[in-house]
């Protein structure tokens, strides 16, 4: 065991990281002025300075001036604004600790500030600020040209929704992206290396070969998808997860059902890195910026307006009037003000855009009292990891100024596991939540499902009527929401609010406007080529949509010439056909598909793209292999069978037969006219097409 540092080793940690506060506050000062800054000698200053170009710290350059005394700038590197970070977190520590002897010295108890396990104690007010990771504006100049000729890599979405809340001190008390130390704890119990409550991996998965390039003690850039450098980071760590392990203790199942289990084992990379980071510039938002605001933003907002208590409202669905009522009761019951914090990050696919959504909330906004109610964007990427999803969000609320929080019956599930059961119990994200609520630092208010009273003419907890057998209960589910949308049938205003009903009208039209694609998949020679013409022609002649076929040679000839036949070009190939088919699904048209596409994950990544603007409907072409070879005109299989075709599907890789596609179509001994017809009856089904 390592004995305690003692007053001296303190002291010089002290001195080291005002040095650090200063250059990176005002690089531009004398020597002179920073050594009385620091209250330090100029002999003593330019023993540190040494000491701190040698490590690493900060950087050198040339200055033009004529005063001799500066001709030489200082800059933090970014290993210098890691530190920086870290010992001011340990200057922190030791201040307060310092503050709550002494107070019980004076007072004989606790002040209740020694951050002991609970972060939550360090900001027992929701005035204070909160730590960030930027560095200052100087800084962050100096950084940029520095990082450009690091090793950079570029962020995927969910990876900037992560950087944001890290940087922005949303994630608090998270300095980077989870050590493997750190990631295990959090994986096994909730907990990171120092013992504080952390439910939710926060890690930087990346390829293995990116991973290969990578030193430990390297620094690296971080860009957003334009290729703009948002911070940097010092690689610590370097593991292969077990994310199995990961699934089951995080997601409860390791069932590609739920939609972080199948991002976790068919998106994410194999490798994750771990280390601090250090923040350059916010990453850029185009869209609704007068509502976003960062955890301090709040804070000040809060502080100006004298909100000592605020209730949030977390959601991810539009709101409707049992929303209304809910809120309403949660800040009435909490005695607070009301936060409506809705994500804007990535939700769960299929999930109405966040644009539409934003749009209903503020075409309902007015009917909330304007100076008790505000709204905020949280650019999170939910998990949908219900119990532990709750904890997490409990975390960022506090993060944000909050002092109450609502938590929902199921909140963030997903749905239905693969065998239709729900993946958690509907109070299981109360529990835990109420089981960890005096360390999150935050208080829950329970939500009530609430219902119609159509007698009474107003909203009700549906746990609460006593007299339910006399009165007549009404409520709409999200399903039946959205049949009512789909088919353009009405909204009862009891439901929701007109505004909110015109704004969902707007972005989903009756289904029978909708663009929608047609995905057939089968061997090759089963005859989907064929079916998919047949069914381009009896839609084209129907009219009123613009029809596009997408048949697999087409797209091989024209957007994917360059690519081999390997399991990582075929995978590209079906996503390039996914993307073209839901830029036309999503203005309107129709896309037929043609594939082969023998991927289950594949063809799931792509009914995920497209469901985003409308309907994905699978047809399997179910003609046997044997057939197929039989059919085979341009002699494929008989290639394949001789070893002249590498990893050809059926004969030397793998088909995954569709479990649950709209349709499945045999095509022996039946007409190529009555298949394209079974297709169109399908869509008629569907509400796809009027009969």
């Amino acid at each position: 065991m390592t004995n305690p540092k003692t007053k001296t080793d303190h002291a010089e940690e002290d001195v080291l990281f005002r040095l650090l506060r200063q250059i990176d506050t005002a690089p531009a000062a004398s020597q002179r002025a920073m050594a009385e800054a620091l209250g330090i000698s100029l002999g003593r200053l330019n023993a540190l300075l040494r000491n701190a170009v040698e490590t690493g710290f900060i950087q050198l350059s040339e200055k033009n001036s004529n005063d001799k005394r500066q001709r030489v700038a200082y800059a933090l590197t970014s290993k210098g604004a890691a530190t920086k970070v870290k010992l001011t977190d340990a200057f922190l520590t030791r201040k307060f600790a310092e503050y709550d002897a002494l107070h019980a010295e004076l007072t004989g108890t606790t002040s209740g500030l020694n951050p002991l396990k609970s972060r939550a104690k360090l900001m027992q007010s929701n005035f204070a600020p909160i730590p960030e990771l930027y560095v200052s504006y100087e800084s962050a100049q100096k950084l940029k040209v520095e990082a450009a000729d690091l090793t950079s890599h570029d962020l995927s979405p969910r990876q900037i929704c992560d950087l944001e809340l890290l940087l922005n001190g949303g994630f608090n008390p998270l300095k980077g992206f989870l050590s493997e130390e750190d990631y295990n704890g959090v994986v096994e119990n909730m907990r990171l290396a120092d013992g504080s409550l952390w439910p939710m991996p926060i890690t930087l998965d990346v390829s293995e070969d990116f991973a290969a390039s990578v030193e430990l003690g390297q620094d690296i850039a971080l860009r957003d998808q334009e290729g703009v450098i948002l911070a940097t980071m010092t690689v610590t760590d370097r593991w292969e997860p077990n994310k199995s392990r990961e699934a089951e203790k995080v997601f409860g199942a390791d069932d590609d059902a739920h939609p972080a289990v199948n991002y976790l084992h068919n998106q994410a990379g194999k490798i994750y890195l771990g280390g601090p980071i250090v923040g350059i510039q916010q990453p850029v938002h185009y869209d609704f910026k007068a509502r976003r605001d960062t955890p301090n933003e709040l804070r000040a907002y809060f502080r100006k307006m004298g909100w000592h208590k605020v209730v949030a409202f977390q959601t991810r669905n539009p709101l409707h009037r049992a929303h209304q009522e809910l809120t309403f009761r949660a800040a009435k019951e909490a005695q607070a003000n009301l936060l409506i914090h809705p994500v804007v990050g990535m939700t769960k696919p299929g999930d109405v855009d966040h644009f539409t959504r934003v749009r209903c909330y503020e075409a309902v906004l007015d009917q909330y009292p304007s100076s008790t109610t505000n709204m905020s964007l949280l650019n999170l990427a939910m998990r949908m990891a219900g119990p532990r999803e709750a904890v997490w969000h409990g975390l960022i609320r506090k993060n944000h100024g909050c002092t109450h929080f609502i938590v929902g019956r199921d909140h963030a599930g997903p749905g239905k596991n693969s065998a239709g059961e729900d993946f958690y119990g509907p109070y299981d994200a109360q529990d835990l939540f109420r089981a960890n609520e005096e360390e999150i630092g935050i208080t829950m208010v329970d939500f009530k499902h609430m219902v119609y009273v159509q007698e009474r003419a107003q909203y009700e907890p549906n746990d609460e009527i006593e007299d339910r057998d006399n009165v007549t209960i009404l409520n709409i589910s999200g399903t039946e929401l959205r049949r009512r949308l789909a088919e353009g049938l009405e909204i009862p205003e009891w439901f929701s609010f007109p505004e909110v009903v015109s704004e969902l009208r707007k972005t989903k039209p009756p289904r029978a406007k909708q663009g929608f694609s047609v995905f057939f998949t089968g061997f090759s020679g089963s005859g989907k080529s064929t079916i998919a013409n047949a069914l381009m022609v009896k839609l084209m002649e129907m009219g009123g949509r613009p029809v596009t076929l997408l048949d697999g040679d087409i797209v091989r000839k024209n957007l994917s010439s360059e690519l081999g036949f390997s399991k990582e070009h075929r995978d590209l190939n079906i996503r390039r056909i996914g993307y073209v088919a839901s830029e036309i699904t999503k203005n309107g048209g129709i896309a037929i598909c043609a594939p082969i596409a023998p991927y289950a994950t594949t063809r799931r990544a792509v009914r995920e793209d497209i469901e985003q603007f409308g309907a994905f409907v699978e047809i399997h072409v179910a003609t046997g292999i044997e057939e197929c070879e039989r059919r085979d005109r341009k002699g494929l299989y008989k290639l394949a069978r001789e070893g002249k075709i590498k990893e050809f599907t059926g004969i030397s890789d793998p088909y995954d037969v569709p479990e649950n596609p709209e349709l499945r179509l045999e095509t022996e001994n039946t007409e190529v006219d009555h298949c394209a017809h079974q297709v169109i009856l399908k869509l008629e089904s569907m509400g796809l097409i009027k009969a």
